[in-house]
């Protein structure tokens, strides 16, 4: 039965706009992305299909071109508009991020985190410079690879906050396996780079783990 005939509350479109995006499924928002199903589907048969197919919604945005395009029901003018998406997400909550505070509204910096590097498929070390009021001065890639003390410098990390004037910093990395769980290494380079840094009078506030839909904070663990 096509969508236009289902009850009111029961279409996708119609639940948005009554109680919000939230409240939607995976396979309901993806279903208003692509507008029209296929010949005997309906746009949420097909958005099932889809995620299915590709493991789930994150595997379905991260794709690459040629694995997006081949997928039916999609194609390149689907393909430009996921990707336009999604760099508008990422440059919302850049310029959100960028004036207030990090910690103005808790899960902000994850999401900013998240959206950030969802697309890395290796390990990617970055930091995040703020000011002393913990402003975002800049966001910066230093190290890629397995992330240990063999490949994040701390003297990089503290030369990098002196440059930019740095009084604090956060650090992240992700974890291409989608496992958010911090490594005994992760807590070892951690300590590492609070101590190189508190010499140099710059705080530490936090280390983030990046997985797959999930972010973990080594000082909420207090692991910093």
């Amino acid at each position: 039965m096509a969508i236009s005939r289902w009850p009111l509350e029961e279409r996708p479109r119609e639940k948005l706009l009554a109680k919000g995006a939230a409240v939607l499924s995976d396979a309901e928002l993806l279903a208003i992305f692509l507008r029209t199903g296929l010949p005997g589907l309906t746009a949420i048969d097909l958005a099932r299909n889809l995620l299915t197919q590709f493991g789930g919604l994150g595997p379905l945005l991260s794709a690459d071109r040629q694995a997006f395009c081949s997928a039916k029901g999609l194609g390149p003018a689907k393909y430009c508009q996921i990707q336009a998406t999604l760099e508008l997400t990422t440059r919302y909550l850049q310029e959100q991020l960028c004036g207030n505070p990090v910690f103005t509204r808790p899960g902000h910096l994850r999401d900013y985190l998240a959206v950030q590097m969802r697309d890395y498929q290796r390990e990617v070390f970055v930091v995040l410079l703020l000011d002393t009021r913990h402003q975002l001065l800049e966001f910066r890639e230093l190290f890629q690879g397995t992330i240990d003390a063999a490949n994040v410098h701390p003297r990089e990390v503290v030369r990098i906050a002196l440059q930019k004037n740095a009084a604090a910093v956060i650090v992240a990395h992700n974890h291409p396996s989608g496992n958010a769980e911090p490594s005994q290494s992760d807590i070892a380079i951690t300590r590492q780079l609070k101590a190189a840094l508190k010499l140099m009078d710059i705080r530490l506030l936090d280390h983030f783990i990046v997985g797959r839909g999930e972010v973990t904070s080594l000082a909420d663990r207090g692991q910093l």
